[in-house]
């Protein structure tokens, strides 16, 4: 290949994973409510600065599925961990991960 197709093939292969990155599944049927109680373990000793991440309904292609909930390292002094959600948005329930902010 010359230089130009190595180009090519370098920008099509970033775009097709840029838009795949960015790809919502839409799921018709809604998620489960939350579950009522979660029991949250104490942290590590080594990781008490750590923050609970609680867990959540995933979606695995055929039903809900319970992701439990772990410790998570705040990505800087006084972050807050905003969790995800199950938004009802293009016809359906499309999840939003949870961030740092």
């Amino acid at each position: 290949m010359n230089v130009r197709q190595n180009l090519l093939a370098a920008t099509a292969a970033v775009l097709f994973a840029t838009g795949a990155a960015n790809a919502q599944i839409v799921v018709r049927i809604g998620p489960p409510p939350p579950r009522p109680v979660e029991v949250v373990p104490v942290a590590p000793r080594a990781h008490r600065d750590w923050v609970w991440v609680g867990g959540y309904h995933r979606w695995d292609g055929r039903r809900y599925v319970w992701v439990g909930g772990h410790y998570e390292r705040p990505i800087h002094p006084g972050a807050v961990w905003v969790p995800g959600e199950w938004r009802g948005q293009r016809g359906g329930h499309v999840w939003h991960e949870g961030y740092w902010r």
